[in-house]
């Protein structure tokens, strides 16, 4: 018996919507990671992008458990001596880029190289309940549903 590998021609992404609105990061994040990757497919291989298309709509309004909203703290360099500058997530939730949040949890639970920096590309996060891909009919994949601790009230 020959191991099943996909090839180019055998890979069909479909478009996925998911709303963030009450949903734990973590838990969100890694759910992407997994449909941007393509382990939820029977025909799974690691070397090819056969991830889905992944829309996420009301980005500032994901939830953090604990005190994480306010501890978490998201550091950076500018390059220049002493230049390390951080914000905490309340932070960056409350400012111009919500979105962001998101963006760096999904790219921190994919394995580093060029095939995930690829695959990240397949992501759209908007901030708010409106999104420029109707036209590309995305299934809606209900995260609260699918298990209760996915969510945490306010």
């Amino acid at each position: 018996m020959k191991t099943y590998t996909a090839k180019p021609a055998d890979i069909e992404k479909t478009w996925v919507l998911i709303d963030a609105e009450g949903v734990v990061l973590g838990r969100l994040a890694s759910i992407v990671a997994m449909r941007l990757r393509g382990k939820h497919k029977p025909g799974f291989t690691p070397h090819m992008d056969m991830g889905d298309n992944v829309i996420i709509i009301n980005a500032d309004k994901v939830q953090l458990t604990g005190d994480k909203r306010a501890q978490k703290t998201y550091y950076w360099h500018t390059g220049h001596p002493g230049g390390i500058k951080s914000r905490t997530a309340a932070q960056i939730l409350e400012g111009k880029y919500p979105e962001r949040v998101i963006m760096k949890a999904v790219q921190r639970m994919l394995p580093g190289g060029p095939l995930s920096r690829r695959q990240m590309t397949h992501l759209r996060v908007y901030a708010g309940a409106e999104h420029p891909h109707e036209a590309q009919q995305p299934d809606v994949l209900d995260l609260k549903a699918m298990n209760p601790k996915n969510t945490r009230s306010a």
